[in-house]
């Protein structure tokens, strides 16, 4: 990992921390703009919320990390706000991606290339028969899903706690609130809490079983309770780990991303993913008087997500030891 851009003695933490700021309450504003000019335009739309999401994500994480030199009470206050705006307006590309994702997975594992032995040989035939019902099934359930989520999105954004939210960023485009931290050097006072949580992301990977995600596809780890009681902690340290890279990116403002990192957040990503894949194909197969093929083929689908998971956890393994590694 980098380390922290140096300073002048002159130059103040909020010095730092609110162009920062400013800049990420623009992209917010300016996706807020394409909302209002999307109209009936699915794409625009769709543009517009992923620009919304992440300049929320990105302002939230950063009133999180630097609160110390903010005004605490409205750094705290709009944080929780901006985290209930961007958790909405994710439900709906969520619900599109994961459908996307296990119709692929059906698609492939039916035509007998998946990873999964199941899905091979003398078994393809019997995941082919339930391969389209339980495709039919996961397309009524997920479209429901986006369906509410869409509809949740649009009461969310015409709503005036909606409104007060984007009246806040807009005041905070201009002004920084901060408290008596704020005004120390940055030298003295910037540096601390990008440290905590970049101490806080290593103590969370050195809890994870490492040594076991060494291995691709590995059929140990899906054998505890079929993986799923392993997930949360993988998925704590990817939260832990967006804001690192968020302090990271207001210490080194205009400085170039770190892509050995981004590559690390990307398999966490990938992971996040294929849990929660594997999780909606297991509730599929819960539904009342299925036929048994369709119950086989998203059990084999489960299973297949969950291989996902594991090939997820072992190219975060390598990553995070390439971005640990010494430097020479």
């Amino acid at each position: 990992m980098s380390n922290p851009d140096h300073y002048s003695q002159d130059v103040m933490a909020g010095e730092v921390l609110a162009p920062y700021l400013h800049a990420r309450a623009a992209d917010f504003l300016r996706g807020l703009r394409l909302h209002r000019e999307s109209g009936a335009d699915t794409a625009g739309a769709e543009e517009a919320a992923r620009t919304l999401r992440a300049a929320a994500r990105r302002i939230s994480g950063t009133l999180h990390t630097f609160r110390p030199l903010l005004d605490p009470v409205w750094a705290d206050q709009l944080r929780a706000e901006l985290a209930w705006l961007s958790g909405t307006l994710a439900l709906e590309q969520a619900c599109t991606s994961r459908l996307v994702r296990l119709v692929d997975a059906l698609s492939r594992l039916s035509s007998g290339s998946g990873p999964v032995p199941a899905a091979r040989g003398e078994r393809s035939a019997g995941l082919t028969v339930g391969a389209a019902r339980a495709g039919a099934l996961l397309e009524r359930q997920l479209t429901l899903a986006r369906t509410r989520a869409h509809s949740a999105a649009l009461q969310a954004l015409g709503s005036s706690r909606f409104h007060a939210v984007a009246d806040a960023v807009a005041l905070l485009a201009s002004e920084v609130p901060l408290g008596p931290a704020g005004t120390a050097p940055a030298t003295e006072v910037l540096d601390g809490p990008a440290a905590v949580a970049e101490r806080r992301l290593r103590e969370a990977v050195a809890a994870l079983p490492l040594t076991r995600a060494a291995h691709p596809y590995n059929a140990e780890a899906l054998a505890l309770s079929a993986g799923e009681t392993q997930d949360a902690p993988w998925h704590h340290t990817r939260l832990l780990l967006r804001l690192h890279r968020y302090a990271s990116e207001v210490l080194h403002t205009g400085g170039e991303p770190d892509t050995v990192l981004y590559e690390a957040a990307r398999a966490l990503d990938r992971h996040r993913d294929a849990a929660e894949a594997a999780t909606a194909a297991a509730t599929a197969a819960r539904t009342p008087r299925i036929a048994p093929a369709t119950a086989y083929a998203l059990g084999v689908l489960h299973a297949d997500q969950r291989h996902e998971v594991e090939a997820a956890r072992f190219a975060f393994q390598r990553a995070w030891r390439n971005a640990t590694a010494p430097v020479p």
